[in-house]
């Protein structure tokens, strides 16, 4: 057992507890682990992305996530599309995340690749649309039995 100090009384919490708990976001009034798998698409699919290019993508989408107070656990892709896994708070909106990321992402990658510009009439780099999934630890089967599993009060 460990001691935790609150602002009018100690709490007692079981160690073995805590570490179930060490990869999820503790707040004042909330434990939460929200992940999403996040897909982008570049403008008409064109094929732009080297190894180079793709680590750019990453850097520039890890210092975006800072800013959201995310965490980017994973991201890899193509010529043509990437995809990241991104665990972030509950109060951030997905499509506000998904909107930053691009955003931050596409310029970042503009200002150090100067031919992108030239390869799209737009000069955009990421098409409008995405995909977005929910992304946990546990099955849809294991969370029915689970819920199931509870016990009704009479």
């Amino acid at each position: 057992m460990r001691i935790i100090t609150g602002i009018n009384r100690d709490y007692q919490v079981s160690v073995h507890g805590e570490n179930l708990l060490k990869d999820y976001l503790r707040r004042r009034h909330s434990v939460t682990k929200l992940v999403v798998h996040l897909v982008f698409t570049t403008k008409y699919r064109r094929k732009l992305f080297d190894g180079y290019m793709i680590r750019q993508l990453r850097d520039a989408f890890e210092s975006a996530c800072v800013k959201l107070e995310c965490e980017l656990l994973e991201m890899d892709g193509e010529q043509d599309h990437v995809h990241l896994l991104v665990a972030y708070p509950p109060k951030l909106a997905v499509s506000v995340m998904v909107n930053n990321l691009k955003s931050t992402s596409s310029r970042q990658l503009r200002i150090l690749n100067t031919h992108l510009t030239t390869q799209s009439k737009s000069g955009r780099l990421w098409s409008r649309a995405y995909f977005a999934c929910s992304a946990g630890g546990a099955t849809i089967e294991t969370l029915k039995e689970y819920v199931s599993s509870q016990s009704t009060p009479d």
